[in-house]
């Protein structure tokens, strides 16, 4: 395996951005095999050197990361016996049986709705972006089965702005949505920022005032926007920029 930049390794395992890990250097001890390293740039042996932060052995096994467009009609599951699955769709060299024990998703997708989903095999990655403490937002993009004139969407985005009262659905609890933010793109489109994910969230929001949700789509998480070049069902490996995007 190829060399890679100190930096890059750190920013990758949640130590903030390259930036951040410059400082980090000189503030704490960072060493690599027997000797403390202040260069950002150094280049690291992932299989064969050791790297300590604090005298904590840090470990860098090779982590996938993967975005698709999700497609309607499949599950967010890795089994189910009435649909297809997301994993479905990725490459047989994918699905191995290790794979099939770490590869996971970050953040599920309804059944019908469509967009960004990631994939990865780095739990730490996926702790910090489900976290509640770490209070991601998530935008979709939303078709109404109703037009909004322009003064009942004042109203909208006050309700969804200050926090609104969704219903209970099934067994699912009725809760206060979190201030959530809404642009007006027409009548009966949208785009709507979370900053949680309760079940059927952006559904349930627009059914609380009187609307219907008919095609949904997540364009973003975070900071990392979905790639619009990939058609419904494709994916590809992130970007390191993407990546640090998500860090």
């Amino acid at each position: 395996m190829a060399k890679e930049r100190l930096d890059k390794l750190l920013a990758r395992k949640g130590f903030g951005s390259r930036k951040d890990v410059k400082k980090l250097l000189r503030q704490q001890e960072v060493f690599v095999n027997n000797s403390r390293v202040f260069d950002s740039s150094f280049q690291i042996d992932v299989k064969n050197d050791n790297v300590f932060f604090n005298g904590e052995k840090i470990s860098f096994e090779e982590n996938y990361y993967l975005m698709m467009n999700k497609k309607a009609g499949y599950v967010c599951s890795s089994k189910d016996g009435e649909h297809s699955t997301v994993f479905d769709l990725l490459d047989e060299d994918l699905r191995t049986p290790y794979l099939q024990e770490k590869l996971h998703i970050v953040g599920r997708l309804d059944l019908d709705t469509e967009g960004l989903l990631i994939f990865t095999t780095d739990g730490e990655l996926t702790h910090r972006l489900i976290s509640p403490k770490s209070h991601i937002d998530k935008t979709y993009y939303c078709e109404l089965e109703h037009s909004e004139a322009e003064e009942s969407q004042k109203e909208i985005t006050k309700k969804f702005e200050s926090g609104i009262e969704v219903p209970a659905e099934g067994n699912e609890e009725a809760f206060k949505a979190e201030n959530a933010k809404i642009q007006w793109i027409n009548e009966k489109t949208a785009l709507l920022t979370i900053f949680e994910g309760k079940y059927h969230q952006v559904k349930r929001m627009f059914a609380a005032v009187g609307n219907k949700v008919v095609y949904l789509k997540r364009i973003s998480i975070g900071a990392l926007k979905l790639d619009e070049s990939l058609a419904t069902g494709e994916y590809r490996a992130l970007s390191e920029d993407e990546l640090e995007l998500l860090g």
